[in-house]
C-alpha cells in the first residue's frame, strides 16, 4: 500500500466536506450507534464523521504518525484494513475514504468492513483518471492531464475505481444501497497560501515529477519521454511563478469522489 505524508492528506483534502455534506446523506450519520473510519489518515474524514453523528466514532489506520494527528477529532487505533482488530458487527457502520484505491485487494477489505458491520458499509473513493484542472497558465491542464496519465499507467492498484465501486461492493457480497457523486474542488487564487507557493517551487523544480518517477516509468513511459515531460512542467512551473508575482494565477482541479454504500449481510 502507498503511503503519504500528513502534510499531504491535509494538503490534498483541505476543505472537502465544507461545502456539502449532502452526499453522505444515505449512511443516516444521525442514527448511527458506532461508526469506523477504516484508513484514517490524518482524519479529515473521522471530524466529519464525529459532527454528523451521534454515536461514538473510532479511527483506524496503519501509520502511527498520522493517527497522531487524526486522535483529535475520536479515539484511533493502529490496524491493517484487511485485518481489523474488532469483533464481528462491533460498529453499524464502517467507512473509508480513498482507501480502497490504494490497496491490492479492494474486494478483501470490503468484505473485512462487512464483517465487522452490523449494517451498513461506506467507501469515499476518487475516480483519479477524471480529475480536471483549469488554470490560467495555458500549458497546464493539458500537462497536468498528461502527468497524470503517464502516473496512472505506472500504479498497480486501481485509483480510478471510485466510480466503479458499485461493482467492487456486489463483488465483495454486499447489496449496494446507492452511489452518489461529490466533486472536491481546490482553488489557489491569490493571496496565496505557503502551500500554494510551495507547489509552484516544485513545479520549477521538478520535484514532484522526480517523486514519481519510479511510477512513471514503471508504465510505457520511456526515460526520454520522462525527461521531455518533466522538462515542459519545469518551464510550466516557470510560468506559474510569474502569474503569482503578478497576482494572476488561478488554478482550479476537480477530483469526483463516489460515495458507495452497501448493506451487509
Amino acid at each position: 500500500m502507498r503511503q503519504f505524508s500528513a502534510d499531504y492528506l491535509e494538503t490534498t483534502r483541505e476543505g472537502m466536506w465544507s461545502d456539502s455534506r449532502e452526499a453522505l446523506a444515505d449512511l443516516e450519520l444521525d442514527s448511527r450507534e458506532r461508526v469506523l473510519d477504516v484508513g484514517c489518515g490524518t482524519g479529515e474524514l473521522t471530524r466529519v464523521l464525529a459532527e454528523e453523528s451521534g454515536g461514538e466514532v473510532v479511527g483506524a489506520d496503519v501509520d502511527p504518525e498520522l493517527l497522531s494527528v487524526a486522535s483529535e477529532f475520536a479515539p484511533v487505533v493502529r490496524a491493517d484494513a484487511t485485518r481489523l482488530p474488532f469483533a464481528a458487527d462491533a460498529f453499524d457502520l464502517v467507512v473509508c475514504q480513498a482507501l480502497l484505491i490504494n490497496l491490492p485487494d479492494p474486494v478483501g477489505a470490503v468484505r473485512e468492513f462487512a464483517r465487522a458491520s452490523s449494517d451498513l458499509v461506506a467507501a469515499v473513493e476518487p475516480d483519479n483518471g477524471a480529475v480536471t484542472v483549469d488554470s490560467t497558465v495555458d500549458a497546464e491542464p493539458p500537462l497536468a492531464r498528461r502527468a497524470r496519465e503517464r502516473f496512472l499507467d505506472g500504479v498497480e492498484t486501481d485509483v480510478t475505481l471510485g466510480a466503479g465501486a458499485r461493482d467492487l461492493f456486489e463483488d465483495a457480497g454486499l447489496e449496494v444501497v446507492s452511489t452518489r457523486r461529490y466533486d472536491h474542488e481546490r482553488v489557489v487564487s491569490p493571496p496565496y497560501s505557503e502551500a500554494a507557493v510551495e507547489a509552484a517551487r516544485r513545479k520549477v523544480t521538478g520535484e514532484g515529477l522526480a517523486d514519481d518517477r519510479e511510477t512513471i516509468l514503471s508504465g510505457e513511459t520511456s526515460a526520454g519521454e520522462y525527461d521531455d515531460l518533466r522538462s515542459a512542467w519545469r518551464a510550466m512551473g516557470r510560468d506559474v511563478v510569474d502569474q503569482m508575482g503578478d497576482e494572476t494565477y488561478v488554478r482550479t482541479e476537480t477530483v469526483p469522489f463516489f460515495v458507495t454504500v452497501g448493506r451487509a449481510d
